[in-house]
């Protein structure tokens, strides 16, 4: 199966230069070879290629200057750019001298961050690409992506189970084992089986600890590498403008990137649609796709939750406007909505809305709307209308 990516590269680049990260195997080099056909690309991942760059970046301009010049007027794509960050300078050099046009796509920001990304800070636009958005699948399955997530090999996989299996031990193998990231792999392989149950819940750092038996003090690295290498983002409490009267917690939720990933390190697999568990993975899909939505559509606003210290909680906040539940559940009662109520008490919104499982759209009489999951999307993809 194909699929349409949303992501419109040429648009949002222009005539500039840019980054392209997203995680591993969510289809970066894929959708960069179907937009720029005629694009000269170097992949770091090949021995060759890596091997001579690191022993000499400045080779690369070298190279560049030995392909036709109709080759040069087109895109250069360098894949995994992380691997040899000192390559920056040599693209910025390129940038400025010789007015060429890059696409350095990445997994890791890691290296980068230490690398001097900045060079190109005004010079290259940040993009990212994240797994599958139900948009860009042709006849979505919900029941598959709640089990398997949006790995575009693993969605389209016989074998989904083997080849999430297969992702998290390339992943260990390669991000953490190769570049060294942590002194103990058996440490960090422990600490990423409890963040599959983690996925979801407040950022508690002991108790992480505890579950993976390994130091605390470790704990907050190990995390940052999850989020350096795009596999992990934290969504953070809401900040209001306006005075609440609720006194609120203060922690972030952790999630992983990918709800079929956490749910194979969770091991929720095979996924059973009538448990809590389903309704876990209901919300980090409802999650995974308004994060995408919000980069994709460059929309600004802030991602938060709400949660008081008498537990209430929401599970989205959008900038100052809007409270969003997720319930996969086929009847939205009152008990579903008595947090939505608590928060709504508080005036400090515009829209208060359930997306469940529902058949069909309806508004409570407090004004509080009940959306059908398809509903939301399309209001949500084609409307734009949060």
């Amino acid at each position: 199966m194909d699929f349409s990516r949303i992501l419109d590269i040429e648009k949002r680049l222009g005539s500039k230069s840019g980054f392209l990260f997203g995680p591993r195997a969510t289809g970066k080099t894929t959708l960069l070879k179907q937009r720029f056909p005629q694009a000269h690309t170097l992949d770091l991942l090949d021995s060759d290629t890596f091997s001579r760059l690191l022993r000499r970046p400045r080779q690369l301009g070298e190279e560049l200057s030995a392909i036709p010049e109709t080759a040069q007027k087109n895109w250069i794509v360098i894949d995994e750019i992380q691997k040899v960050p000192a390559l920056l300078d040599e693209v910025h050099r390129l940038i400025e001298s010789k007015r060429l046009k890059f696409i350095l796509t990445g997994s890791s920001a890691r290296k980068l961050k230490r690398g001097g990304a900045n060079l190109l800070a005004g010079r290259a636009r940040v993009l990212e690409l994240f797994p599958l958005v139900s948009q860009e699948i042709r006849d979505f399955n919900l029941e598959r992506y709640l089990s398997f997530g949006g790995l575009p090999s693993v969605y389209n996989s016989d074998d989904p189970i083997s080849d999430l299996q297969a992702y998290v031990g390339t992943y260990l193998k390669e991000e953490i084992q190769a570049e060294a990231v942590v002194r103990r792999l058996d440490h960090f392989a422990r600490f990423m089986d409890v963040m599959g149950t983690q996925s979801g819940q407040e950022l508690i750092y002991d108790a992480i600890a505890q579950d993976a038996q390994v130091p605390s003090r470790t704990v907050a690295n190990f995390i940052e590498n999850l989020k350096d290498t795009l596999l992990a983002f934290e969504l953070e409490p809401a900040k209001f403008s306006k005075k609440k009267s609720r006194k609120t917690l203060a922690r972030s939720k952790i999630y992983l990137f990918d709800v079929g990933v956490a749910n194979l390190l969770a091991g929720r697999l095979p996924l059973q649609l009538k448990t809590e568990s389903a309704g876990h993975a209901f919300e980090h899909w409802m999650l995974q796709e308004i994060r995408a939505w919000k980069s994709y559509t460059q929309d600004l606003r802030p991602l938060g939750y709400w949660r008081t210290t008498q537990q209430h909680e929401v599970d989205l906040i959008l900038g100052d406007e809007h409270a969003i539940e997720f319930k996969f559940t086929q009847t939205v009662t009152d008990k579903h909505l008595k947090n939505l109520r608590a928060l709504k008490d508080e005036k400090l919104l515009k829209t208060y809305t359930v997306v469940s499982n529902e058949k069909a759209a309806r508004k409570t009489a407090d004004g509080i709307q009940v959306l059908p999951w398809r509903t939301f999307l399309l209001k949500l993809w084609k409307e734009k209308a949060i």
